[in-house]
């Protein structure tokens, strides 16, 4: 790997003695890591038991490579993510039942950190201004489980029109100039130039500033970036704490190997220690920094009504009565103590939506809350999302499969079983892995795993 020449005196200059460890280390080879999924009902042994040891500041991570075609990710036990970047989603700590923003989610490894640990309670909104990249984090949503989790793809801007102070937590995991991410990514060197930090650093003021507008009094703001630039952190918490005088930093604790922010590389204040910095030399991991500020701001005693978004995306409706009644059949066979939110469809796909309807009208909504199925004529088709999202003590009908029966099921074949069981939907199950759903016809399961997903 060829570092650019202005980096590296940038860098020899800012990181004085310890910048020939600094540079070395970008050298070297990146860490790869996985997290265990908490909200499954066990722990994924045959991906943990080939792990090359415990990330310990993440209770869930590990050191180690996933196998994607593995029954633990194909069903959502683990997820691949880089060991510094798992650090994020410990700061931002949600607790059940709060209402979250993950303001720049994709491809999703923080936002599904971030619903694990609420424990599938609350609210989620994960955004991405990208259409592309955020059909790739609701894949991924859907994959580890995520039930109170709405997808959107707008630009902060437009968010903050339907969510004045609303969110007790936000993250802005900010796209950035991904110094930290050289080693592991050696492409983005292509895009770096000394101008792009500070490119980078304006766009992410904005972000800030419509994250600002969305944050609750008294809640908590975190940033972070995959960058070493001082413009795009330390001195981007600078502008933030003097543009908003009621924030406040919190002191973040830190592990072994972990940096304080340097205030000399900002305006001097020595609150930026409180922030973090995980460098490459000192911690098995990529470059990372990261903020946590609380908005200490009162709620004003006369709110101002924000203007609606008028832009229609999404058609929004309620199911029908017979609509209705196809669900409920469905559900009180398999499913029989599923209590959904609210029931709404897009187009004839029905999803259980976990906020107010008038939040969601006019926003580009790629998954407003779990996905349950498809209405065809006559019918109701469970989808693959609602499985994921379920475990098999919370099912009335279950087929387990053999590990050879679940490669036929992932490969889309026809599966026949032995049994005499009634016929009807069940959910499939194999080693305590919800795998998806099967209709039973006689003594063959009808496959239903999306044609996509087939390997």
């Amino acid at each position: 790997m060829q570092l650019p020449n202005e980096f590296v005196t940038k860098y020899k200059k800012l990181m004085g003695a310890e910048a020939d460890e600094f540079l070395s280390a970008l050298a070297q080879s990146s860490y790869s890591g996985f997290r265990e999924n908490p909200l499954k009902n066990g722990q994924p042994v045959a991906t943990i038991e080939k792990a090359t040891g415990k990330v310990p500041y993440v209770s869930t991570g590990y050191y180690g490579q996933v196998n994607g075609k593995s029954l633990d990710h194909v069903t959502g036990w683990v997820y691949s993510q880089e060991p510094s970047a798992m650090f994020v989603g410990e700061v931002v700590n949600p607790q059940a039942g709060e209402r979250v923003l993950d303001l720049c989610a994709a491809p999703g490894g923080k936002t599904t950190h971030l619903i694990a640990k609420m424990n599938n309670q609350g609210l989620l909104v994960a955004n991405e201004i990208f259409p592309k990249r955020a059909k790739i984090l609701a894949e991924n949503l859907e994959r580890w489980g995520a039930k109170n989790a709405v997808v959107t793809s707008e630009s902060p801007a437009d968010l903050e029109k339907q969510f004045p102070q609303y969110f007790d937590r936000i993250l802005v995991d900010a796209p950035c100039s991904g110094e930290g991410m050289f080693r592991k990514e050696p492409a983005g060197i292509e895009y770096w130039s000394p101008e792009y930090p500070a490119e980078c650093a304006n766009r992410q003021q904005k972000i800030l500033a419509s994250a600002m507008k969305m944050l609750k009094p008294g809640g908590t703001l975190v940033y972070s970036t995959c960058t070493f630039a001082p413009e795009e952190d330390e001195q981007n918490i600078s502008w933030l704490l003097n543009s908003n005088p009621a924030l406040k930093l919190i002191p973040i604790e830190k592990a072994a190997g972990m940096d304080d922010g340097r205030p000399e590389w900002a305006d001097g204040n020595e609150e930026l220690k409180k922030t973090v910095r995980l460098f490459p030399h000192h911690l098995k991991g990529e470059g990372h920094f990261i903020a946590k500020l609380v908005n200490g701001e009162p709620e004003s005693t006369e709110k101002k009504r924000k203007k609606k978004n008028k832009r229609k995306k999404q058609s929004i409706v309620k199911p029908d009565k017979e609509q209705v009644k196809l669900f409920n059949q469905f559900a009180t066979s398999v499913f029989p103590d599923y209590q959904p939110h609210q029931l709404i469809l897009f187009g004839d796909q029905l999803y259980d939506l976990p906020l107010e309807e008038d939040k969601i009208e006019g926003l580009n909504v790629l998954r407003p809350g779990l996905h349950l199925g498809t209405f065809k004529k006559n019918r109701f088709e469970p989808a693959l999302a609602w499985a994921l999202a379920s475990l098999p003590s919370e099912a009335n009908r279950i087929i387990e499969l053999s590990r050879e029966q679940w490669h036929q099921y992932v490969h889309g074949d026809v599966i026949n079983i032995d049994a005499d069981l009634p016929n009807g939907w069940y959910l499939l199950i194999c080693d305590d892995h919800t795998a998806g759903f099967g209709k039973l016809v006689g003594k063959t399961i009808k496959n239903f795993y999306p044609k996509g997903l087939r390997f």
